[in-house]
Order: structure tokens, then sequence, then C-alpha cells
């Protein structure tokens, strides 16, 4: 007799956005005895199964980090095997979801101006198939939160000609179009937020998993969808008993 599929849990509205911080690619290879690259290929595969997951529940924004500015650190093959297998992510998974799906559309935050010219056209292809719909995936790439900052700060700076608000540097931030995240997740067990959603997660809950991304399910979802709903979210401030 097979196993009964999990049940999502049923959401309000302070669950509304997402962020997710996929990690362990590297070490499920590695505990497999398999070049890491086939981690990268392994964890590529679970994103459908999870965003669909995310939907379900009533979930409206997630943005997943996909790549950031510290990782062109990593070997030259590693990186020119990330860039090729997120090309054709886009190409065969994205780009046809968008196509058959009409409240799913695709966003990149981060400095393209880096990536290949292959797959920064692709990303700009994606961009402009679809409008904001109903349920958006924002997708850091050559993402840096601090680098973000920097970038919004300077083009309030220069839209105001002098002293900024939070609204004018939120105007110009990556996420402009997407509300900040409710909830963080972070497989792959490390205690650090690593330079994703700075601004954006300044009062964001965090959960932290040790199930390394490529083995990322509907388990681990409601998980971090119950830990969010036994905190009180006080801002700062104190909740009356």
């Amino acid at each position: 007799m097979a196993n009964k599929k999990t049940e999502l849990p049923k959401i309000d509205s302070r669950l509304n956005s997402i962020g997710i911080i996929m990690d362990g690619n590297g070490r499920w290879a590695k505990k497999r005895l398999l070049p890491r690259s086939a981690g990268h290929l392994a964890g590529a595969k679970v994103i459908e199964g999870v965003l669909n997951d995310l939907r379900e529940m009533g979930i409206h924004h997630v943005t997943l980090y996909a790549f950031s500015t510290e990782n062109w650190s990593r070997p030259k093959a590693e990186v020119d095997g990330l860039m090729k297998l997120i090309y054709k992510y886009l190409d065969e998974v994205v780009a046809k979801k968008i196509v058959e799906d009409g409240s799913f559309c695709m966003r990149f935050l981060g400095d393209k101006s880096r990536l290949p010219e292959k797959l920064r056209d692709k990303c700009i292809e994606i961009e402009n198939m679809a409008p904001d719909r109903e349920f958006v995936c924002n997708l850091a790439l050559n993402y840096g939160g601090r680098d973000e900052i920097i970038s919004a700060a300077n083009a309030a700076f220069a839209e105001c000609g002098g002293a900024i608000t939070k609204e004018d540097l939120e105007r110009h931030l990556y996420t402009s179009h997407s509300p900040d995240p409710d909830l963080i997740i972070r497989t792959g067990g490390e205690m650090r937020i690593s330079n994703f959603l700075l601004w954006q997660g300044a009062y964001s809950e965090l959960h932290v998993t040790d199930t390394l991304w490529p083995d990322f399910g509907r388990e681990d979802i409601v998980r971090a969808v119950e830990d969010f709903y036994s905190r009180q979210r006080r801002y700062g401030g104190v909740i009356e008993e």
C-alpha cells in the first residue's frame, strides 16, 4: 500500500512570501561519491515540486537563492557547469511552465551584467514572457545583499538629489515588485544568512533544517510552516498577554 502523501497545512495572510537558501548540493553529492555537478542537477530537479507545494498552500511570492556574488570564487569548471545548468532549466522547464500556466512568472534578482551573455539574454526573455502574475518566483542570480543595498542607495540618491527615505531606497531594490519574506528557510544546516535579502529579511522568521537541498520536500515544507506559526512576531514591540 502506497504511503499517504503528507497533507499541506492551511495558511493565512501572515505567510505570503518565503525566501529559500538552497544549500547542500555539494555535500549531497559527496555523501554519494558523486561529482558536485551531480548534486547541482539533483537540486535543480527538486525546485518544481517545492514551488508547486508552496503555491498549492497559498504562498504568492518565493525567492530562491541560486547563485551569490561570492560563488564566483568556486572552481571555474563548477561555475561554468552551474551557468549551463541554470540556462537549461530556464529554457526547458521555466519557459514551458510560463506558457502553460497563466498565473506563474519568474523575476531575477541580482546583477545580470556578469552572467554569460547567453544566460543573460535568457533571463531577459523569461521576464518578458509574462507580466507580474499571481505566483511570482524570484531567482537570485549573481545576487549579494550588500551590493543590492549599495546599488539601491546610489539610485535613490541620484533620483532624489539629497537625503533619501526608507521608501526611496526600497523602490530601487531588486525586490520592489515583491513583499519582504515572512519566512526564510535555509537547508543544509548552516546557521547563517549568507548575504541573502539583508534589507528585506530584517524581521523574517528563520527556519534552518539539516536536510540537504536535493532531499528537501513536502515534509520539510510542512515542518518549516509549522515552525513559523509557532512563533510570535513582535517586530521589536511587546504583545500584551
